[in-house]
C-alpha cells in the first residue's frame, strides 16, 4: 500500500489504508461474506485495533434496554457488567448540557434527550452542597445512561445488574423506537467527557466514566451475555487507569481469541498477540525479556486464557512463568469447561458436571474428578501475588487488578466467568451466577499478597466472602425466608447439573460429593488464613 492515512476508530490510532479499511468494513456491515478480498494486514494475520467499533448489531438484536432516568442512582452497575461495551454513563455540567443540546434542532429531540438526564444524589445534591464552601466543585451536574444500539446484543445483563433500582427494562426493538436510540447515542458522543472533578478516585466503579476506560470497544463475536467479556472490559479499564497505554496482551487460544478477532473486527484497543493453546505464558516471558532489554521496564504484559489453556495443557508453561519471578500478570477466565471447542470438561470442572468427555449416564454421572484449584496452587509458588475474584464484586475485582499491577513480580488473577451455553443458564444471568458462585463456596474469593507478612495467614485475606466463619452462607430470600446458599443451591440454577437432581429436586450422591469437595476447599482456605470455622468447631464438639 503506497498511500496510507491515520484513522481513529474510537480506539487506539493505527496506521492503515483508510480507503481500503472503509471498503472492507462497509462490505461486512452490509452483509458481505468471506468472499471479500484480503488486505495486506490480514495477509500478516493482523487486525487493526478497535475496528470492532464499526460493527453494527442494530439490525440483529431483537431487544434493547429502556432507561428510566427517574429511578437511576448512578451506581454504574449496568455499565460495569455490560459484556459488549454497549451502555455508558456520563456526567454533564449544566453549561455542557445546554451547548450539547444545541446540536439537535429536530422537533422532539431536545425533549427526548432532556428526559434521559437526571439529578442524582451522587452527582447533583452532593456537589451542590460543596458549592461555595471552599471546594473547587462548580456545583451539581446531570447524569445519564446511554445505549449504543450498534453494539447492544439485547442480552439483558444490564437489567439484571440494575436490580431493584428498576432504572432499566428490556423492550422490543421497533422501527419506531430505534431512531430515538441513535439520537441519544449521538448526544452522548457530542457531549464533552465527564469532567475529572466528578470522578471520585475512591469509587473504583467510576473509572468507567472516563472515555479512556473503553479499552474493549465492543463489536466482538461473543455470545449474548458472555461472562468473559465483562471481565475483560473491567480488567482493561483498570490497567489503562493505572499505567496508561503502556501494556500489551498475550492470549492463549480460546473463546477470547475467536470473538476478539472475527475479521475484520477487533474489539481491543490494546495491542495483543495470539499464540498456541499451551504456550502464551512462555511467549509473554520472551516479550518481557525483550522489553526489559530495550528499557521498557515500565510496560506491563498480561497473559490471558481460559481454565483449559491455563490449568490443563498450558499449566507447565504457566507454572514456569510464575516461578521465573518475571514481572508478568496472568488472568484466568475460569468457566470450568472448554467453551471454544464445544464444552468438554477441564480439570477446573466440578464433580457431577455434565459435559462432553464426561457425559452423565447410567453408571457415570458426569465429571468424577475433583476440581483443580489454580489459585491455591499458584500460592505455593515463590513470591507470587494471587487473587481469586469475580467481576460483579466490583470493588474486590478492581482491588485485585490494581494490587497485581503494583506488585513487582508475577501475579495470577483467577476469575469465575459464566459461560451461558455450557453452564446452561439464561443470557442475562452472568453477574447473578458469579455472585452466587461466591456465596455458595463454589468459587470463594481471596487475595494472597506475599508481601503482606511473614506467615501465610498474614498474606491471605478472605475478605469479601459472606458468613466467613461458617461453612455455608445463610441469607433471606426474596420472600424474607432464611435460606442456606450451599453448593447444591448453586447447582440448582445451572443446567449442567440438572441430571443430578431427581423429579422431586433431590440431589444425587455424586452432587453431594461435589458439595463436600467445595466444603473441604473452603475449610482449607479458612485454615490457611487462620479463620476459625464455627460450624467445624461445633462438629468436633458433637463428635467428642
Amino acid at each position: 500500500m503506497t498511500q496510507r492515512a491515520l484513522i481513529y476508530s474510537e480506539a487506539t490510532p493505527q496506521w492503515y489504508d483508510a480507503t481500503r479499511a472503509r471498503e472492507i468494513l462497509s462490505a461486512y456491515n452490509s452483509g458481505a461474506g468471506s468472499g471479500q478480498p484480503a488486505d495486506a494486514f490480514l495477509a500478516c494475520s493482523v487486525v487493526p485495533a478497535g475496528t470492532g467499533s464499526y460493527r453494527d448489531f442494530s439490525y440483529i438484536a431483537p431487544d434493547l434496554p429502556e432507561y428510566e432516568s427517574a429511578n437511576c442512582v448512578a451506581c454504574m452497575e449496568c455499565v460495569q457488567n455490560c459484556p459488549d461495551s454497549a451502555i455508558w454513563g456520563k456526567v454533564i455540567t449544566q453549561d455542557a448540557r445546554e451547548k450539547s443540546l444545541g446540536f439537535f434542532a429536530e422537533e422532539g429531540d431536545q425533549e427526548l434527550i432532556t428526559s434521559q438526564l437526571v439529578q442524582t444524589t451522587k452527582f447533583w445534591k452532593t456537589y451542590e452542597k460543596k458549592k461555595g464552601k471552599g471546594s473547587d466543585a462548580s456545583g451539581g451536574a446531570w447524569f445519564g445512561i446511554f445505549i449504543d444500539p450498534t453494539k447492544c446484543k439485547g442480552c439483558g445483563e444490564c437489567v439484571t445488574a440494575c436490580g431493584s433500582h428498576n432504572a432499566l427494562k428490556m423492550i422490543k426493538k421497533t422501527p419506531v423506537n430505534l431512531p430515538a436510540y441513535f439520537t441519544l447515542w449521538e448526544f452522548y458522543k457530542k457531549a464533552p467527557e465527564t469532567p475529572e472533578m466528578y470522578i471520585n478516585p475512591k469509587l473504583k466503579v467510576d473509572i468507567m466514566l472516563r472515555d479512556s476506560a473503553n479499552q474493549y470497544v465492543g463489536g466482538a463475536g461473543s455470545c449474548m451475555g458472555c461472562g468473559e467479556t465483562s471481565v475483560l472490559r473491567q480488567f482493561l479499564a483498570m490497567t489503562q487507569t493505572k499505567i496508561g497505554n503502556k501494556y500489551g496482551i498475550v492470549a492463549n487460544t480460546g473463546c477470547n481469541t475467536v470473538y476478539g478477532s472475527t475479521y475484520p473486527y477487533n474489539p481491543f484497543r490494546a495491542p495483543w498477540v495470539n499464540s498456541l493453546f499451551e504456550n502464551a505464558a512462555t511467549v509473554a516471558m520472551g516479550i518481557r525479556s525483550h522489553w526489559d532489554q530495550v528499557g521498557k521496564q515500565d510496560h506491563q504484559i498480561w497473559v490471558i486464557g481460559g481454565d483449559g489453556s491455563m490449568l490443563d495443557i498450558g499449566f507447565q508453561a504457566l507454572s514456569r512463568m510464575l516461578t521465573s519471578g518475571m514481572n508478568i500478570k496472568a488472568l484466568v477466565l475460569d468457566t470450568q469447561v472448554y467453551s471454544n471447542t464445544g464444552g468438554q470438561t477441564s480439570t477446573a470442572t466440578y464433580i457431577g458436571q455434565d459435559a462432553k468427555m464426561s457425559v452423565h449416564g447410567t453408571h457415570v454421572k458426569g465429571k468424577w474428578e475433583r476440581r483443580k484449584e489454580i489459585a491455591n496452587i499458584a500460592m505455593m509458588h515463590p513470591h507470587v501475588f494471587v487473587a481469586q475474584t469475580v467481576g460483579p464484586m466490583i470493588n474486590h475485582f478492581y482491588r485485585c487488578i490494581e494490587q497485581a499491577l503494583e506488585f513487582d513480580g508475577p501475579a495470577l488473577i483467577n476469575v469465575y466467568t459464566t459461560c451461558q451455553p455450557e453452564h446452561q443458564v439464561a443470557d442475562d444471568r452472568s453477574c447473578e451466577r458469579a455472585i452466587l458462585a461466591v456465596e455458595s463456596r463454589a468459587f470463594p474469593v481471596f487475595i494472597y499478597d506475599p508481601e503482606g507478612g511473614p506467615t501465610l495467614a498474614s498474606r491471605l485475606s478472605l475478605q469479601g466472602n459472606p458468613s466467613m466463619r461458617r461453612d455455608w452462607h445463610v441469607k433471606k430470600d426474596a420472600n424474607g425466608v432464611e435460606k442456606t446458599f450451599d453448593f447444591i443451591e448453586f447447582a440448582r440454577g445451572e443446567g449442567r447439573f440438572k441430571k443430578n437432581f431427581d423429579a422431586e429436586g433431590n440431589p444425587s450422591d455424586v452432587l453431594m460429593l461435589s458439595q463436600k469437595d467445595r466444603q473441604l476447599n473452603w475449610r482449607l482456605l479458612q485454615e490457611l488464613a487462620r479463620v476459625q470455622n464455627e460450624d467445624q468447631i461445633e462438629e468436633l464438639e458433637r463428635n467428642g
